[in-house]
C-alpha cells in the first residue's frame, strides 16, 4: 500500500476566503492529502472569530468543493501552552510531513518538535480581517469568499453577526468580545 503525502495547513478560517483556497491547491499539487486544521475552535461571536467551529467545518467543505475528497478538517482548541500546542495539534491529526503557516511562532514550535515547516502562498489583499471588515462596512467582501461560502454566510445571517459585533466593539473600545 502507497504511504501518503499528507501537509498540514492551520488557520482560523474566519471565514473561509479565496487565500485559503488558493492555498489549499498549491498544498494538494504538492502532496497527496491536506489536513485542515481550524485553530482557535473555541472562539466563536467575537470580532475576530465571529463564527463557530461547526460553521468554520462547513465553510471549508463547501468552499473546497471536489477538493474535499482529499482532506481532512479538524477543529483544535487553543491551550494555555504554546510550547505544547504542536504536540496537541498533532495528537489530533493523522501524520503529516510539513506543516504550512506564515506564523512565525507556530513554525518555530512546530520546527522544536522536529517538523519540518514551509511558508503557505499567499493571495495578495486576501485576508479574514479584510474579508470581516468589508462585511461589516457593507463592502465587497463577496468576491474575496468562493461562491459556495458566500451563500452559506447568508444562510446562517453571517453579515448580520459580524456588523453587530463590530458595532459592538466600536462603542466598547479595547474592550474584547
Amino acid at each position: 500500500m502507497k504511504t501518503l503525502r499528507r501537509a498540514l495547513f492551520i488557520g482560523r478560517f474566519q471565514p473561509f476566503h479565496n487565500g485559503h483556497l488558493y492555498a489549499i491547491k498549491y498544498i494538494l499539487s504538492e502532496f497527496d492529502e491536506v489536513v485542515v486544521v481550524i485553530a482557535a475552535a473555541q472562539y466563536n461571536y467575537t470580532v475576530e472569530n465571529p463564527f463557530t467551529a461547526g460553521e468554520r467545518v462547513e465553510m471549508i467543505k463547501r468552499g473546497l468543493g471536489e477538493l474535499y475528497m482529499r482532506s481532512y478538517i479538524i477543529p483544535v482548541d487553543n491551550i494555555p501552552s504554546n510550547y505544547l500546542w504542536p504536540r496537541h495539534v498533532l495528537e489530533r491529526t493523522p501524520r503529516i510531513e510539513v506543516v504550512f503557516s506564515n506564523n512565525k511562532l507556530v513554525q518555530e514550535l512546530f520546527e522544536a518538535y522536529g517538523v519540518t515547516t514551509k511558508n503557505t502562498p499567499i493571495l495578495p489583499g486576501v485576508s479574514g480581517t479584510s474579508v470581516r471588515r468589508l462585511m461589516a462596512e457593507g463592502g465587497d467582501w463577496r468576491s474575496l469568499v468562493p461562491r459556495s461560502v458566500v451563500d452559506f454566510i447568508e444562510e446562517i445571517r453571517g453579515v448580520e453577526r459580524v456588523k453587530t459585533l463590530w458595532g459592538l466593539a466600536v462603542k466598547i473600545p479595547g474592550e474584547r468580545l
